[in-house]
This record gives C-alpha cells, structure tokens and sequence, in this order.
C-alpha cells in the first residue's frame, strides 16, 4: 500500500492528508504541537469563561468556494458558514465609512460617486468567480482554463494598489479598497500590490466575509473527520528536526516554511532549490491583542455596530504611508488594524452583553515592543469610550506568533512576502512551486500558491501533484 506522511497540520498539510487518503494512501500527519490546526484554531474561555476567541485565521472569504471544501463536503461534518449583517466597515475621522456589502450593488449605492466604478471594477469578476477560482486558486505560471476571464480579472491586478486606490474619487472608497489591499502586507505602491485586495473584495463580493459557527476550530475539525474516515492517522508531538525522524513514505509532504524544508533535509536538497528556500522572504509582522468587551465597540459610524470586520488605517494616504513604515521597519504611530466582531455573525460566541473581539496590527517583522497601546489607541480613535469596556484581553506579540505557530516566523501571518516574485511562484522560480526537487517530497505551506488562508488549497493541489506522480 501506498504510504504518506505530511509534516505540519495547518489546514494545508491537513487538506494534502485528506486528499492523499481519499485516494487509497495510508497517511499519517506528524505535528509538532499538542493541537493540530496551525492557525486554524479556536478557544474557549481564554479571557472569559464561555468567550470564543479565534487564534489566528477568522475571516474566510475563500474558503466557500474552495475546490477542497467543496470536494470534501466539509459542510457534512460540521462546517457552517456565517455572515454578519455588514461584511466590512472602514471608518473615517469625521464619522464617515465606506461600507462594504456582500452584494456588489449595495456597495455601490453607499459609495455616492464612486457606485459606477465600484460597479464596474468588481461586479463581473464577482459574478464569474466561482469559475474563475478555478484559476485563481492555481499556480499563476500555467495555461489557465478561462483565459479571457483571467486577463479580464488580472489586469487590474498589475496596477500599484495605491494607484488603483485613486481610482476611486471619495474618500471613502479610496479607504474601503486601499484597506482590503493593505491585507498583502506589502507596500501600495509596487507592482502587483493590488492583487491579493482584489482577490478578497471579488470572492467577497461572491461569497461574503463568513465565519465558522462555533469558531476557525470547525474548519480544523472537519478536516479531521474526514481524513478519520478515510483512516488517516495524526500523531501530536511529534517535532521533526532531521531527515532521520521522517518514518518510510513514498509520498512526505511538508506544510512548513521553506527555511524549515532545509534545516530538516539539509543536503538531500539540490543546492539551488536549498539556496532559494534560505533566501525565502518574509513579511512584516501581526501584533495581536483579543479583548472580552462588555457591551460591544462604541463605535462612532453607525454601520460599523453591525459589521464582521472593521479596517482601521485612516484614509489611503494614511495606509499607503503606514504600511511603507512597517516594511521598511518603523513601527507606525497609527498602524493598521484589523478587528474582527465575528460574534455579530455568530452570537455563541459571547457570554451574555461580553463580546469577543479579536485584533491585530500590521507591524515590522519581529518587532521587539508591545502594540498593545498602539491598537487600543486605533480603536478608541473611532470608537472613543473603548477603552473603558474592556473586561479582559490576551496579548500575541511577534515572537509568541512564532511560537504559537513555527510558520509565522517574526509574527508572519501570511507565510512568505507576497512581493512580485512570491507572489508569482512562491519559494522559488519555477512552474512546479509544490516539488522540491527531491523524489517523492512536496511543499504545500502557505509559501506556495495560492497563498494564505484556510482554504486548504496549496495542500490540496500538492497532494493532486504527488498522486499524478506516483
């Protein structure tokens, strides 16, 4: 019988164990931590008892129309997606917002001006995404199967996002893009620097910025129903260091960052692929802060009361320059912040008028301080009086991400730089980004196509690949 083990049990090794088990493999997942999910995980009772706090991972845009959760049926074994009544809401000084709807046409109808250009930027691409995912969840460098579609959706693409961004005549939608794009952890004005906010606002406007009722572990642990089914095996504390520890398999897939491939196969790596997966570049860093707030976020906009997500960087002048600090190293007066009130879109997650609200702040990678003051400082500027409902909170710096997760080295959330060339082919130049150059062994961390998020693709079209090669 064929024999796979994948090293690494974020949702990506977890979906390449999936997929190799449904073939026939005997597969067997070896993860260092106590708890299988990489960033995939929730918790109970952290902060406050009967509070559900996501780890990492939170928001899925991509993950409704995933081939691999699709394929797999995860809705069957537990998997409910949720929306809250607004997808987004990024406030502006003054009071004002642009307010960000699942439907393309209510987006446009808030945005005054700007409705037309909205319109005329997203509603295709939003409408066709379900076929065009079929692409976009692939590597680039291959022959698409919607080539017109893909150029359709893709140029835009090539534009700096802070170009783009002006684009936009108001205000708000200039902010409402500009935050989405900020999502790249890159500076706006390069190249290809619109591509990952373009991706989210499309398959948004598609699918919705959903949850996972009960919280990201539902994600985790539908995967592990299912690979169980299929007699798929997980050991928890297994580290593994050397080649040496690696048990006999035909198939060995590694969800890690390509630093680690190295430091665990040394010179079983050709010299050019071990040379590129050590010049491998990271992103800047996630500071993350979850608080237990009683009475929810006194926002000062309205809309932002009834929103999954809130952006807060200001205006697109303000994020283009903020998020140019934190790449060259300087840490923001005013970062970017991320906040998350998923408990709108599912209410189980509170404990009666205590609501779980999750954060983080785009700052340099492996930054020494604590952002703590910088992200309560962020909310209270929209949210004034913020401060004063909180009952609780649990801090995340740069080198506890680290620790929490071995792939978010200096607090790298998304697993690699998503600069031109990464973002392109991943690791390394090449059209094959899940080979190794090692018979029989495979890379499917977020460092490959398409990239971060729980949507269990980058595992998958590495499995597909390994069984094509067997």
């Amino acid at each position: 019988m064929t024999h796979a083990v994948v090293v690494g049990s974020g949702p990506n090794g977890l979906s390449a164990a999936v997929e190799l088990a449904a073939a026939g493999v005997e597969v067997t997942v070896l993860e260092a931590r106590a708890r299988v999910g990489g960033g995939a995980r929730s918790c109970e009772g952290g902060i406050v008892a009967g509070l559900v706090q996501d780890e990492c991972s939170a928001v899925h845009t991509m993950g409704p129309t995933s081939a691999f959760v699709i394929r797999h049926r995860l809705g069957d074994y537990g998997l409910e997606w949720l929306s809250a009544p607004i997808d987004m809401v990024h406030p502006l000084d003054g009071g004002s917002a642009g307010v960000l709807h699942r439907s393309v046409q209510d987006t446009a109808a808030g945005l005054g001006a700007d409705g037309t250009r909205w319109r005329r930027l997203f509603g295709w691409p939003s409408e066709h995404f379900g076929a065009l995912s079929e692409d976009i969840f692939q590597p680039l460098i291959r022959i698409p199967r919607h080539p017109i579609g893909m150029a359709r959706f893709g140029m835009p693409t090539l534009v700096p996002a802070a170009t783009l961004g002006r684009y936009f005549r108001t205000p708000a939608a200039q902010a409402l893009f500009g935050g989405v794009a900020a999502h790249a952890f890159q500076p706006l004005n390069r190249p290809l620097s619109s591509a990952i906010g373009l991706g989210i606002l499309t398959a948004g406007h598609h699918s919705g910025w959903v949850v996972a009722r009960g919280g990201t572990q539902a994600i985790t642990d539908a995967m592990v129903a299912r690979l169980t089914e299929f007699g798929g095996k997980i050991e928890t504390g297994v580290r593994v260091e050397r080649a040496a520890q690696l048990p006999r398999a035909d198939i060995t897939v590694f969800d890690l960052t390509p630093e680690d491939v190295v430091r665990i196969l040394g010179d079983r790596l050709p010299r050019r692929i071990a040379r590129s997966f050590t010049r491998f570049r990271h992103s800047p860093g996630a500071f993350k802060v979850d608080f237990a707030v009683e009475g929810g976020v006194p926002w000062t906009n309205p809309d932002a009361h009834r929103a999954g997500t809130v952006h807060l960087g200001g205006d697109l002048a303000e994020i283009v320059r903020t998020e140019a600090q934190v790449v060259a190293g300087q840490m923001p007066q005013r970062p970017f912040v991320l906040v998350g009130q998923q408990y709108l879109a599912d209410p189980s997650r509170s404990a009666g008028n205590v609501h779980p609200l999750y954060s983080y702040a785009h700052v340099p990678h492996g930054y020494p301080g604590d952002a703590t003051e910088a992200i309560i400082g962020q909310i209270e500027r929209f949210a004034p009086g913020f401060r004063d409902r909180i009952v609780g909170m649990a801090v995340r710096s740069t080198t506890q991400m680290a620790v929490y997760n071995a792939n978010y080295v200096g607090g790298d959330i998304i697993t690699g730089a998503k600069d031109v060339r990464q973002l392109v082919f991943g690791p390394r130049i090449t059209a094959s980004p899940y080979t190794i150059g090692v018979p029989g062994m495979y890379i499917c961390s977020a460092a490959t196509p398409p990239g971060p998020g729980a949507h269990g693709m980058c595992g998958y079209n590495a499995a597909r690949l390994a069984l094509s090669k067997l």
